[in-house]
């Protein structure tokens, strides 16, 4: 099968979202979250619309009765006022419930949707390309909030549409230049807030990396792994310097738009002042002159109120929908973003090995513009045998180990299962026939079953599968030794919420969780293939270390294992060393012909074995 090339490494350049689309997909969101609120909230906005201008003619027809003199009609219209009046009260307590109802709904989809999309990347590039975390970083912030303000500016049109179309009727019967007039001043402020609406996202995009950094540094300060060196070290005003920085340029180009803002709408507000202004002395010289009625003057000064402020309203809404649709238009990208990796469409699944994996000439980086990290590799792990991979640090040696994973793709050459490009796999199937312990581990904020069973979730319904892995770590009586066992919370931060329990979590000491990591890589054991192991006893004494690696050995014994570490006494053992360096295949033997051939293995484990030694 021809090499192919790799996929994934770096997205493209961010390209704005079709608003039409993020418009169809916000409104497909909302529905989806629940079409009951969504019509409330249509006909809400209808009614409100439409009560400004039934209102209006009201009042206007009663005026005209009451100057009149005419009678049992007048408290019929006073009725209808008041029943008017009465349902817009009420109206607004209905629509603030659904509102928040409808919020609660969204939020629920968002977040799920978000968290689907982000595990649906399987590989690293995206999640390690900065531009891909601006924008999932917009996606978070807007995902919640802005269907609903999508939603509720689309809402808000219709409600100004509804007003406008009853105010302009009205006031077509009463002067049809005045409508002329008024319908005019309205296209000024709809060029301006479109184009604040475009710099305020353009803005947004810009400052994303500040704000990034600024919740970076804002986060060190109550990060537990890094308490220690910043009170040590004093790092602390260091760090605070850092963030208001960073907050400071945020808000900078923040203040720059809202001044801009507040010059445009003055010269917008004066120019519906005049406008106004200027309907109402025609009225009132109208009236003077006999050619209206006082109801027409009562009528016209709720219509041209009203008018402005519905075309205002129109106006700032649609600007505010541009604006909403492209931040939106971040979270569509997101959730709509296809897998990194390529997968076949049918089959792919794993067969258990047989002969062993290989790397033909692999090349990797990490990017176009960035150096090779592996230059045309040639490795092989047969079939139940050990390879150790040493080197000194940027070597490659962990970039190997992402590969293995698939977690990249490379970008010359290929990577095989028993002669199968990895990339003919289902990666969820590839993955599970995997175990592995990292040298940058994770140790979650979940029980220390939980911690142990991630390796195999599958195992949280099976305890003697844990207690067993626990057992083979010798970290079994150390667990069952924790106030609540294996149920101990192992956190400060996620502590039971019983007062009387809120002690019960706590953290283990770092060779503790190191045992904790072993454990989490053999419990899966029974379905993996391929053991990796790197560094696997970064953070044991020196007695621990080399009961971890005994045991090591004899669990290694007849599979298929990678062994990387710096140590190069525990990886003597190995059935075969390969030595990397500069992301080249530079010595490969076991321990005794590399020693033998008096290269650069030879060179570290003699340097390191001279450290133990003492003079004289």
């Amino acid at each position: 099968m021809p090499d192919r090339a790799r996929t994934g490494v770096g997205p493209p350049a961010a390209a704005p979202e079709s608003p039409v689309r993020s418009l169809r997909a916000t409104i497909s969101l909302v529905w989806r979250a629940g079409p009951a609120f969504l019509l409330i909230q249509m006909a809400g906005a209808v009614v409100t619309g439409a009560a400004p201008v039934a209102i209006a003619w009201l009042t206007k027809l009663l005026i005209d009765r009451l100057v009149a003199g005419s009678g049992p009609s007048v408290t019929v219209l006073a009725a209808l006022l008041a029943t008017a009046g009465g349902a817009m009260a009420l109206l607004p307590i209905v629509t603030a419930f659904v509102h928040r109802e409808q919020q609660r709904r969204i939020v629920r989809h968002t977040s799920d949707e978000l968290f689907v999309a982000v595990c649906r990347m399987q590989g690293l590039a995206r999640l390690e390309n900065p531009e891909f975390h601006n924008r999932l970083q917009l996606a978070q912030q807007s995902g919640q909030a802005t269907p609903q303000v999508v939603v509720e500016s689309a809402l808000a049109l219709v409600r100004g549409a509804v007003t406008i179309a009853g105010f302009l009727g009205v006031l077509s019967t009463v002067d049809p230049l005045l409508t002329v007039l008024v319908s005019g001043a309205a296209l000024p402020e709809l060029l301006v807030q479109f184009r604040l609406g475009r710099r305020r996202t353009s803005m947004m995009w810009e400052i994303a990396p500040s704000e990034r950094r600024r919740i970076f540094y804002q986060r060190l300060a109550t990060d537990h792994q890094a308490a220690k060196e910043i009170r040590l070290f004093g790092v602390g005003p260091f760090l605070r310097g850092r963030m208001l920085g960073e907050l400071t340029t945020a808000q900078r180009a923040e203040r720059r738009l809202d001044l801009l803002s507040i010059r445009y709408n003055a010269a917008l507000t004066a120019l519906s002042a005049i406008v106004a202004g200027a309907c109402l002395i025609m009225m009132v010289s109208q009236v003077a002159a006999g050619r209206a009625d006082v109801g027409d003057l009562a009528v016209l000064t709720a219509a041209v109120a009203g008018l402005q402020s519905s075309l205002t309203g129109i106006v700032i809404q649609l600007a505010q929908l541009n604006e909403a649709l492209i931040l939106a238009g971040h979270y569509v990208h997101v959730v709509s973003t296809g897998p990194d990796l390529s997968e076949p469409s049918t089959g792919g699944e794993v067969r258990p090995l047989a002969r062993g994996i290989e790397l033909r000439d692999v090349w990797f980086r990490y990017g176009q513009d960035h150096p090779w990290v592996l230059r045309g590799v040639d490795l092989t792990i047969p079939y139940g045998q050990s390879v150790a991979v040493v080197g000194l640090n940027g070597a490659g040696k962990s970039t190997i180990v992402k590969l293995l994973c698939r977690l990249y793709d490379p970008e010359r050459g290929s990577v095989r299962w028993d002669d199968t490009d990895l990339r003919d796999f289902k990666v969820a199937d590839l993955r599970s026939r995997i175990g592995a312990v990292f040298q940058d581990y994770m140790a979650y904020d979940l029980t220390a079953a939980e911690n142990i069973a991630v390796g195999d979730i599958g195992a949280l319904d099976e305890p003697e599968r844990i207690h067993a892995a626990a057992r083979w770590a010798e970290v079994h009586d150390k667990l069952t030794g924790l106030p609540r066992g294996y149920d101990t919370m192992l956190s400060r931060f996620f502590a039971p919420d019983d007062e009387e329990d809120a002690a019960q979590g706590l953290l283990l000491s770092g060779g503790q969780w190191q045992r904790l990591a072993l454990a989490r890589a053999v419990i899966r054991t029974a379905t993996s293939d391929l053991l990796i192991l790197d560094e696997p006893s970064s953070g044991l004494d020196p007695d621990a270390e080399y009961a971890v690696h005994e045991r090591l050995r004899g669990h290694r014994a007849g599979r298929t294992s990678l062994l990387i570490s710096h140590r190069l006494n525990t990886v003597r053992g190995a059935d075969h060393i390969v030595v990397l360096a500069d992301g080249e295949v530079a010595e490969q033997g076991t321990h005794d012909q590399l020693m033998k051939l008096g290269g650069e293995y030879a060179r570290l484990f003699t340097r390191q074995a001279a450290g133990f030694q003492l003079d004289g």
